[in-house]
């Protein structure tokens, strides 16, 4: 099978030390959310650390703010559970066309 690569951004968002309990209330529409971005293509895959530590977003964007603007728009963000972004180029291994 021949392989190509495909541009991405990994972005970690930093969770609130109390992210495990705070995000209860607003967990439904992030995942609303996310799920309607992953069948839009533009989330890759998204998933929290088993710690509740931070969560993990691979973006399909056109610039680092691209990606993170993502992150910032979420209600994760706007009620203080994401608090901190590191965003990094991607390169996701996919099937040659």
């Amino acid at each position: 099978m021949a392989t190509a690569t495909e541009a991405a951004w990994l972005v970690e968002a930093t969770c609130a030390p109390d992210a495990a309990e705070s995000r209860v209330p607003f967990r439904a529409e992030h995942l609303a959310r996310m799920l309607r971005l992953k069948e839009e293509g533009v989330v890759i895959e998204v998933g929290a650390i088993a710690d509740v530590s931070a969560s993990v977003v691979l973006i399909r964007a056109a610039s680092e703010d691209a990606a993170l603007e993502i992150c910032r728009q979420d209600v994760y963000t706007r009620n203080g559970i994401w608090v901190e972004f590191r965003a990094r180029p991607f390169n996701r291994v996919v099937a040659a066309p």
